[in-house]
């Protein structure tokens, strides 16, 4: 490379322009998205990219990667297959802390190799939540780990976060200015990072296992979504305990019995779903009959539910055989609503409105004047102004709120929710992933036909699919992407690398050049996102390795790697989506941060050198 190339008005414009993204990511009095947009027209009308593909990065297979990974993160959801997930941690952890750490950071970083890691982490908020109220431990000890394995888990694939993502069309791009013998960069394939990947997940649980979770606080933090946790109703409302499934047997005082009646006897438990025959039901009415066979759904302490199923000869089952489905967090669960002054409930009894036949509510407690009403709530005459704590599937509480007789306070799932479509849905996603891995097909095309599959099937709808993308991560991306096309072209990418290399000692190791590298992204990553640190520094990379004799490839999979090496500040997405929830400080971040930070960038360099 030639090292004494002259800084040419083409390759200031670029690099003024790199700066003036840098200045207004950090003061942030403009959005990124419009900052990357007005970088986006100033390269047009400047000429630094030609007229006819200045729009391009918004076709470029990056972009359409993102959007497919999206939707069929929004499909898997859906379905509940994630949430099904979730409860199998609640179930295998036994409350020990060491192996709930362990356990619930391990599959949700292999979750996000396949989700976009803030959705992920939005899956998660609630889970961790529940852990917390179900294990004794706080929220703090939990989430930051947590969100830490999300991030280190996204680099498993090359679709897991959006650098690695954009990584195969910088390289793509660079080959059209690649010296004379150079080597054609050749495009990375899906699960080319997986062992880099697995080794730094591996590295996050160790290092919380070990030391990073003892330099957390042990405040009680602020609840996760609090009024969907079972924490919050428990201390509010006293409602507390797990789902059980009793099967009446042929023995059982119940038999004949109505539920209503069912529920009047002493010591009985929350009783909320029925399956007689080959009907279930979630909030069933009260003078539904209870036979031989017939299943009921039961919430309470399991001490309370076991001592019930003894006395009426019930079978106690706490693994959820027939009301899975029905119990998915996704689908339904416990909210709160209000009475208005203008309600026709006014006056009326749960009974009188048999809201459970009519409406599929299951009323639990009244809050009213500050005081919690549990016994026979169902004979409460309603006044306005209390507070219904109900049970229900999210879409029938949707569809009571429309008569606008409850004013329901709870945020809830609002789209409609597919258990029944779970199989097929993950039998899409299996046959992408294997698409994307076994043919030469492009990243893009092979996602795209599990998006176009899960749309056929009825998995996702196509107004849904459009909602569950994230239109401002797609302008980042789409916008910048054309300034690391004209860091390259104009030559201010090798201008830079090669007054690097001249003021470097002579015999400097690849590898420490290879740190240096990822540092340096990590730093730029702080202040002007991941994606943009990865357009800006990935052309330097690539420039960078062939003058010092290193593989490009490499160099630019440890700064797409490296770009999303933030765990100290806010700035990271994910991070700053359990800031708030726990509680945690600037330099509490910093103090545990930075070290793993350090730890992310020597095993990407060692990793990367071991595959390269």
């Amino acid at each position: 490379m030639d090292t004494a190339l002259a800084l040419t008005t083409d390759m200031k414009l670029v690099l003024g322009l790199v700066g003036f993204t840098m200045v207004m990511f950090v003061f942030e009095r403009i959005r990124p998205d419009v900052v990357a947009l007005v970088v986006l027209v100033l390269l047009g009308l400047s000429g630094l990219v030609a007229p006819e593909e200045i729009f391009n990065g918004f076709s470029s297979n990056a972009v359409m990667s993102i959007i497919a990974t999206m939707i069929l993160g929004a499909g898997l959801d859906r379905t509940g297959a994630l949430n099904r997930l979730a409860s199998w941690l609640l179930r295998r952890s036994h409350g020990r802390e060491e192996r709930l750490l362990m356990l619930t950071g391990g599959i949700a970083g292999i979750n996000s190799s396949i989700m976009q890691n803030p959705s992920v982490m939005a899956l998660y908020l609630p889970v961790a939540s529940r852990l917390s109220s179900r294990t004794g431990l706080t929220l703090p000890r939990l989430l930051l780990p947590l969100a830490c394995a999300i991030v280190m888990g996204g680099s498993l694939t090359m679709v897991g976060t959006s650098p690695l993502i954009l990584l195969n069309d910088l390289l793509l791009a660079a080959n059209s200015n690649l010296p004379s013998g150079a080597a054609v960069l050749e495009p990375l394939q899906m699960f080319a990072p997986l062992p880099i990947g697995a080794a730094l997940l591996a590295t996050c649980l160790l290092y919380f296992r070990f030391w990073g979770n003892q330099r957390l606080h042990e405040g009680n933090g602020k609840g996760a979504t609090p009024a969907r946790t079972q924490s919050y109703f428990a201390k509010t409302y006293g409602i507390d305990g797990d789902v059980y499934e009793l099967t009446v047997t042929a023995d059982s005082p119940l038999v004949g019995m109505s539920l209503g009646e069912a529920e009047a006897l002493h010591g009985a438990p929350l009783l909320l779903a029925l399956k007689t025959k080959d009907e279930s039901r979630l909030s069933p009415p009260a003078d539904a009959r209870i036979w031989v066979g017939s299943v009921l759904g039961a919430m309470g302490p399991k001490q309370q539910v076991a001592d019930f199923a003894q006395n009426q000869m019930l079978r106690l089952s706490s693994r959820l055989r027939n009301f899975g489905d029905l119990f998915n967090p996704s689908r339904a669960g416990i909210s709160e609503a209000v009475v208005p002054a203008t309600s026709r409930f006014i006056g009326k009894t749960a009974s009188d409105l048999a809201i459970r036949k009519n409406l599929r509510l299951s009323l639990l407690a009244v809050n009213r004047d500050k005081q919690v009403l549990r016994e026979n709530v169902r004979d409460v005459a309603l006044r306005a102004g209390d507070m219904l704590v109900l049970h229900s599937i999210w879409a029938d509480l949707g569809e009571a709120a429309k008569g606008r007789d409850l004013v329901v306070v709870t945020d809830y799932p609002k789209g409609e929710q597919r258990p029944h479509k779970l199989k097929v849905a993950l039998g899409i996603f299996a046959v992408t992933m294997l698409v994307a891995l076994s043919s030469n097909l492009p990243v893009s095309v092979a996602l795209m036909t599990g998006v176009a599959g899960m749309l056929l099937a009825g998995v996702i709808h196509i107004d849904e699919a459009y909602a569950a993308i994230n239109w401002k991560t797609v302008f980042l991306m789409a916008c910048l992407i054309p300034l690391g096309w004209a860091m390259d072209s104009s030559g201010a990418a090798a201008w830079v690398a090669g007054h690097s290399i001249e003021r470097l000692p002579e015999a400097t190791p690849t590898w420490l050049l290879q740190v240096a590298l990822g540092l340096l992204t990590t730093a730029f990553s702080l202040v002007i996102s991941h994606v943009g640190a990865a357009i800006v520094v990935v052309p330097l990379a690539i420039n960078l390795a062939l003058a010092a004799g290193g593989d490009p490839t490499a160099f630019a999979l440890i700064v797409a790697l490296s770009a999303s090496n933030n765990f100290m500040t806010a700035s990271n997405p994910v991070i700053s989506m359990v800031t708030g929830p726990a509680g945690y400080t600037a330099r509490e971040l910093w103090k545990v941060g930075a070290p793993l930070s350090l730890l992310y960038t020597l095993v990407a360099v060692v990793m990367v050198n071991l595959l390269f």
